[in-house]
């Protein structure tokens, strides 16, 4: 049976409705950064001459500096958390395998507002609610499967073993893929291998929301049957 998904009021809005809660966020954000919560940034907007309050309208924005991967890795590992460290209640950290690990940490909302982000963005996907999804799987980080399954039914996957994921693609069914393009091929390629027709694999969808990948490889995914999307991608659609 086929069910349109109801969207959010938020996601039927207006482009004013959306600006004016955009520059209201914006502006809480600058002032919560700069006022005695992250040192790093009240130096940061110092340095550059600019002040929370002067903030008017979203172009404004371009009058702050750039958050660098440098100034995450000078300031290792906490120093640019902006809230206590009690309330902080996940830590990411990337493999620091160019220097220092860039660290991130999330507290119980962030994890909440990215859990809705990236569920909405999954039905975003969905073709505009044309058909029902079973199952999805996943080569992403831990914290991607978390926030689909409230999206539909997830299946984590780690990266690499290729041939065993393309076995449980064919054996449960799959039809969308959070993955990176790059892997994306990969997987076709397994497909291939194993020849499989892509008018019989059940896969339809991918979503990325990390490397996009060259224009070729995209090109190329699309080819091999599957619609791969960005999660930007899959909110403009």
């Amino acid at each position: 049976m086929t069910t349109a998904l109801p969207l959010d009021p938020i996601e039927k809005a207006s482009r004013a409705e959306l600006a004016a809660l955009q520059l209201e966020r914006l502006k809480w954000t600058l002032a919560h950064a700069y006022e005695k919560n992250s040192p790093v940034y009240r130096r940061k907007f110092d340095e550059a001459g600019v002040h929370p309050d002067e903030v008017r309208s979203l172009a404004d924005l371009a009058r702050f500096p750039f958050t660098t991967k440098k100034d995450l890795r000078d300031s290792y590992p906490f120093g640019m958390f902006a809230v206590p460290q009690e309330r902080v209640s996940r830590i990411h950290a990337s493999s620091g395998t160019t220097g220092r690990p860039t660290v991130v940490g999330y507290t119980g909302r962030d994890i909440d507002n990215w859990a809705n982000l990236v569920a909405r963005s999954i039905r975003a996907a969905q073709r505009q609610g044309s058909r029902e999804l079973r199952l999805r799987a996943f080569n992403w980080r831990t914290r991607h499967s978390y926030d689909a399954e409230r999206a539909r039914l997830t299946i984590p996957f780690g990266g690499g073993q290729t041939e065993k994921q393309v076995q449980l693609i064919r054996d449960f069914r799959l039809d969308i893929i959070m993955v990176t393009p790059s892997y994306m091929l990969s997987i076709a390629d397994e497909l291939e291998r194993q020849g499989v027709e892509p008018a019989d694999c059940s896969l339809r969808v991918g979503i990325s929301a990390r490397s996009r990948g060259p224009m070729t490889c995209g090109a190329r995914s699309n080819s091999a049957w599957v619609s791969m999307l960005s999660i930007s991608t899959a909110f403009r659609r």
